[in-house]
């Protein structure tokens, strides 16, 4: 073989090489970053969440604390829990009284009820006054109330009760009534509609759920990493693949921030090789109290994140958000608080919640 043929084999060979550790870099460098198998893991507690439903009607206590922590140590029997009010608020409902001229037992009132605890779109509740201590509770088997009140809601995050919704209201509550002997009395269709109408337009115009978008600045991210970084700062699994929540400091509350990315890419057969790009943290503002610093929190944790992934933080168009911007959405935020507190409807109180729901 002559010389020249040995340098071409010398040049192929190298190229071969070349183009082979090229491939091998660029597969490497588009690779989903993976979460550090060395790294401390969670507090074995966070490895199952638990998202409270919105319905319920708890209310807030408790103040966070200045920066976002893990705060679940245990089995969540450390978290504080909620205080039990009545459900029933006139300030959000359609009312109407029943009078009995007895004492009905918990169980016949039970009883009574109608198969679905729903008018149209809304909730549809009854609450009955204990006999003894006068106070108004959701029925329980076992009690006894001397009287009754049913309600629904004058609106909600589909909007405000209807004719119909008010009509189909009445026809049940009369039905419970007749089931239990008493004596309903209703408020006038008219005056709660337009009611409810304003209450609607209140609602549409102070709502907010607040979402950051991270994307990552070069690798992507696979979904364990991001769940490594996630629960550094306090996030758990949700129940939704791809879904993780930074639970409140009182267990039944709804979460005060949740995490979403591809669903898909979470429930792959081999979730390493999903490459994930960006994902979303969020606030619902009416669902959160503002002592729980739910903005600070967001902000903070999307700073937080970006810094830990090599990511940036956009809002829904791409659009990289600077300081400036994000101390002016702060601002907005704390308009609305105020604006939510006036109307007594303060973000995260039971009112609230189910207002904005």
């Amino acid at each position: 073989m002559s010389s020249l043929q040995l340098s071409l084999a010398a040049i192929g060979a190298l190229t071969v090489g070349a183009v082979v550790l090229y491939n091998y870099w660029t597969s490497r460098k588009n690779a989903p970053r993976q979460a550090d198998p060395h790294r401390e893991p969670a507090p074995e507690s966070a490895l199952h969440a638990i998202e409270p439903v919105l319905n319920t009607d708890p209310a807030v206590s408790g103040n966070s604390t200045d920066a976002i922590e893990p705060v679940l140590q245990d089995a969540f029997s450390h978290l504080s829990q909620p205080d039990r009010k009545p459900h029933l608020d006139a300030l959000i409902d359609v009312l109407a009284s029943i009078e009995v001229d007895q004492a009905v037992s918990g169980d016949a009132a039970l009883a009574a009820l109608p198969s679905t605890r729903r008018v149209g779109t809304k909730l549809f509740s009854v609450e009955g006054c204990v006999q003894g201590s006068g106070k108004w509770e959701a029925l329980a088997a076992g009690r006894r109330y001397t009287a009754f009140q049913a309600g629904v809601q004058l609106a909600n995050r589909v909007g405000a009760i209807n004719n119909i919704e008010f009509s189909e209201f009445v026809i049940k509550t009369q039905a419970f009534a007749d089931a239990i002997g008493g004596s309903a009395s209703f408020s006038d269709m008219l005056e709660e509609v337009t009611r409810a109408r304003e209450l609607d337009q209140f609602a549409s115009v102070h709502d907010a759920q607040l979402s950051f978008t991270l994307c990552a600045r070069t690798s992507a991210w696979s979904p364990g990493y991001i769940h490594q970084h996630a629960a550094r700062l306090g996030f758990v699994p949700g129940v939704i693949p791809g879904r993780m929540v930074l639970p409140a400091l009182v267990q039944g509350l709804p979460p005060v921030l949740s995490l979403n990315f591809d669903a898909h890419a979470a429930m792959a057969d081999d979730p390493d090789l999903s490459a994930i790009r960006s994902f979303a943290l969020s606030l619902d503002v009416p669902q959160t109290a503002r002592q729980e610093q739910p903005y600070v929190r967001l902000r903070e944790a999307a700073v937080s994140l970006a810094a830990q992934m090599d990511g940036v933080v956009t809002d829904g168009e791409g659009q990289v958000l600077s300081d400036a911007t994000l101390d002016q959405i702060g601002l907005d935020m704390q308009q609305l608080y105020d604006a939510l507190d006036a109307r007594e409807l303060s973000a995260g109180s039971p009112q609230a919640r189910r207002l904005f729901s």
